[in-house]
């Protein structure tokens, strides 16, 4: 089925390739044609699939495109006006076929801010992407101020809804474009809308029957259902609402967002907006509880801890006072957020606005210090309510937020806030989608810091990739990034053998799932030997080991063998599947970064482990063919960089090049082992290195040359790679090289192995052509260990001949000429 779904997949983006070089190489006569049928189905009055369909592939022909069209003068002005069509899906279609064009003509951009009514989300972003002169949106952004500060019409307020995300996409994107007079005006809008609004629910039309008293206004409810006694917020319900109300919600939604961007207005820094005015009003704010009523508040009112501020607010700064009614409506929401809600979508609603409510009171802090001891006790407050609830998890990484930033300043102990997330969270909602991206989105955003302000984050990696585990293709892009930061001299090991047993950890969270869900009573079904397994007491350690929350219990599983054999049939599952194919990704990162971290006695442990864990991998398909190309490129790195390494680990490498069997099973690494051990097993690369040390050497690898050259492979196994032989061959001589007494010994093999080439075909080679290159290879080697003198420098040349600098070397005349031909070839 797999291979099936990867044919179909590579089928499809066959036919999508030829399709987009299709529309790339459309003729200019055709396409004028297909501008003429459009627009005869745009003139229509009833705009039908057959237009949206024209209109997508018009889209495509614009996108394929390397170079930007211009549009006919009678279409372009048709697509436009889809952008006030009642369907959304024509301004859709209509915004992202314009951005495909050349930048709008003055007189689309004059429509657009002439006219409110066709202002939407689309309308607003096709106008910042093809507007390049900040300049025109001045007008423009004038324009949405002034329909914000005048009452609307009913007629009005919806494009009034509209206008305020837009201004917040303008402040995002194009900063510039607002000036300070115009975000002070939009901050004290803010506060209108999130203090002031109304408390009564809107008057229903109601029918013939109803009399003036069925209509009366009702006062604003909670979620539980009672009146509520303070300020409307978004968490109050109703049978209708309000236009203010309504302003309420929109401003709580872009609320964050200007909090953290209306300081990038250019001419910011020159207002009243500065630390000495805040260090001003920081003494009357601290004591507000104690003073009267802000005189706006709503008549006849209950005055909540929240709700009471200080009369001299009025007095603060327009973004001050922002600051002050964003902190009251957030600690609202966190109270109305303790009341149980009748429904379950208003639970939702609860959380959600408790994850915005913190996350604002965060940004809130960071811009102003000083509110981290008015915020705090609440925050506190929250965690301590939340945190035996894990259904509260995604409510709790903004408190770990809020936590990390200000835990410090506060003076708090985080101990238990780093035990929960980093403990807890991983081992027990590594299934949760969400909170997998919210949790990896917490921890790469503060990658940075985490490692010295969380002193368990480097212990955590075996818990925390279960999320990479059991969702591999969802979270990989993720732990390219997050995996360096796991890496330290103390954990280098360990991490190793958990992602070489990553796809085990993937199985084990199948069977920890499965045998939550299956009885102990069910029927043999598929997977049941494992989940038997699991739940067997003998085994038990086992997964334990795998689902252990923090390291420094042990590098690895002693009994990994039994651990695989009782896995054997999850290796189709398609969980361990991509978590195996994520493995060789991670395991480049781990070792680029370990480099620059490790000293030589931990990076001989990593060629240990490596030699080790050849042979101890999952069998899921193609996964220790892949494993071995990765430890064979690193393998030549690490010796490359630290040749002293294959002397300290000489004894390892023999044993593993002496082993016959390692030839058939191990091909890839077997050869660069093979290798390093020629290469650098040499008195040039370290003193240390004796002739004791290449003799013996010398003899494990002509011991293993001899046997599978002198008989047919074993029962069921292909013949020895080429490679591997000629390897074998080239290591030899350059080790006889060094030792002029295995001159004699190499030679004598040469020798037979031409003789035995011309008697005919041999067992150990099934192909003559492969036969020829070993002969021949061997023929030249012989050749060069007649002169051994010569036979060092060719097959162990100097570094000074395989690096040449001679163009850096003034010594010589390269140099000179090298200038030469520059002056001459260059014009002046």
């Amino acid at each position: 089925m797999g291979r099936l779904c990867a044919g179909m997949t590579v089928r499809q983006k066959r036919r999508d390739g030829n399709k987009l070089s299709a529309l790339r190489d459309i003729q200019e006569s055709e396409l004028q044609k297909f501008y003429s049928r459009l627009l005869k189905l745009l003139q229509g009055k009833d705009l039908g699939h057959e237009a949206v369909d024209s209109l997508q592939r018009l889209h495509l022909i614009l996108s394929a495109t390397k170079f930007t069209r211009k549009l006919p003068p009678e279409l372009h002005k048709k697509i436009f006006s889809l952008l006030s069509s009642p369907s959304e899906q024509f301004q859709i279609l209509g915004s992202a076929v314009l951005r495909e064009t050349l930048p709008l003509f003055d007189q689309d951009v004059n429509c657009i801010q002439n006219n409110p009514s066709v202002l939407n989300s689309h309308v607003a972003g096709l106008l910042l992407a093809q507007t390049s002169c900040s300049t025109s949106l001045l007008p423009f952004c004038a324009q949405l101020v002034r329909s914000l500060e005048s009452r609307h019409s009913e007629a009005l307020s919806h494009s009034q809804t509209h206008t305020l995300p837009i201004l917040n996409s303008i402040l995002t994107h194009r900063p510039e474009c607002l000036t300070e007079d115009q975000v002070t005006i939009l901050s004290k809008k803010l506060v209108d809308w999130l203090r002031y609004a109304s408390i009564t629910q809107a008057v229903s039309p109601g029918g013939f029957f109803s009399g003036s008293r069925s209509r009366q206004p009702c006062p604003i409810a909670e979620l539980d259902g009672t009146v509520s006694g303070d300020f409307f917020t978004v968490l109050c319900v109703g049978q209708g609402f309000t236009e203010d109300q309504w302003m309420n919600v929109h401003s709580f939604s872009i609320l964050r967002n200007w909090l953290l961007t209306y300081h990038s207005v250019s001419n910011c820094n020159n207002t009243a907006d500065t630390a000495a005015t805040r260090l001003q009003y920081s003494l009357p704010i601290s004591h507000s509880h104690s003073l009267p009523t802000d005189d706006r508040s709503v008549d006849g009112s209950v005055i909540s801890m929240v709700s009471a501020t200080s009369s001299s607010s009025r007095l603060l700064p327009p973004k001050e006072r922002l600051r002050e009614k964003s902190f009251q409506y957030c600690q609202r929401l966190i109270e109305q957020s303790d009341r149980k809600a009748q429904r379950k979508a208003d639970s939702d609603l609860q959380k959600a606005c408790l994850v915005e409510a913190v996350c604002i009171l965060d940004a809130l802090c960071l811009e102003d210090c000083s509110l981290v001891y008015r915020v705090f006790p609440c925050i506190k407050a929250l965690y301590g309510r939340l945190s035996s609830d894990l259904s509260y998890a995604r409510v709790l990484l903004p408190i770990a937020q809020f936590y990390f930033n200000h835990g410090e300043m506060a003076a708090v102990d985080c101990e238990c806030m780093w035990q929960l997330v980093f403990s807890r969270f991983p081992a027990e909602l590594f299934n949760d989608p969400l909170l997998a991206h919210e949790f990896l989105r917490f921890v790469r955003q503060n990658i940075q810091n985490i490692p010295a302000k969380v002193p368990q984050y480097t212990r955590s990696f075996p818990n925390l990739l279960k999320f990479l585990a059991w969702d591999s293709p969802a979270m990989v892009d993720d732990y390219v990034d997050l995996l360096p930061s796991m890496v330290t001299t103390g954990t280098a090991v360990e991490l190793l053998h958990t992602l070489l047993d990553l796809p085990c950890l993937s199985a084990t969270l199948v069977l920890q799932q499965r045998s939550v869900l299956l009885p102990i009573t069910e029927p043999s079904t598929r997977g049941i030997q494992a989940i038997d397994a699991f739940r067997n007491p003998t085994f038990r350690g086992l997964f334990l080991f795998l689902l252990r929350n923090e390291a420094g219990s042990g590098d690895t599983i002693d009994r990994l063998s039994v651990l695989h054999e009782l896995l054997v049939e999850s290796s189709d599952w398609p969980r361990v599947v991509q978590c195996a194919q994520t493995v060789p990704v991670l395991l480049h990162i781990f070792f680029n970064t370990v480099i620059k971290v490790a000293n030589e006695k931990l990076l001989a442990q990593l060629i240990l482990v490596q030699l080790e864990r050849s042979s101890l991998l999952l069998k899921v398909p193609n996964y220790m063919n892949e494993i071995h190309r990765v430890f064979s490129y690193h393998l030549l790195k690490l010796c490359k960089l630290h040749p002293s390494l294959v002397v300290d680990q000489s004894h390892e490498l023999l044993d593993f090049a002496g082993t016959t069997s390692n030839v058939y099973n191990k091909e890839e690494i077997y050869t660069h082992v093979v290798w390093v051990l020629g290469e650098y097993l040499s008195l040039s690369c370290d003193s240390r290195c004796s002739v004791r040390h290449i003799t013996s050497c010398f003899e494990a690898l002509e011991a293993v040359l001899f046997e599978i050259t002198s008989s047919a492979p074993p029962p069921g196994g292909m013949c020895p790679n080429p490679r591997v032989i000629t390897t074998l061959m080239s290591a030899l001589a350059k080790l006889a090289s060094r030792s002029h007494d295995l001159i004699p010994r190499v030679s004598l093999f040469f020798s037979k192995l031409r003789t035995v080439s011309r008697s005919g075909s041999v067992a150990w080679c099934s192909d003559d052509d492969d036969l020829v290159a070993i002969v021949t290879r061997g023929e030249e080697l012989w050749s060069l260990l007649k002169t051994p003198g010569v036979a060092q420098s060719v097959l162990t040349p100097p570094p000074h001949v395989t690096k040449p600098q001679w163009h850096r070397d003034i010594n010589v005349a390269m140099p000179l000429r090298l200038r030469t031909l520059t002056s001459l070839t260059q014009p002046q």
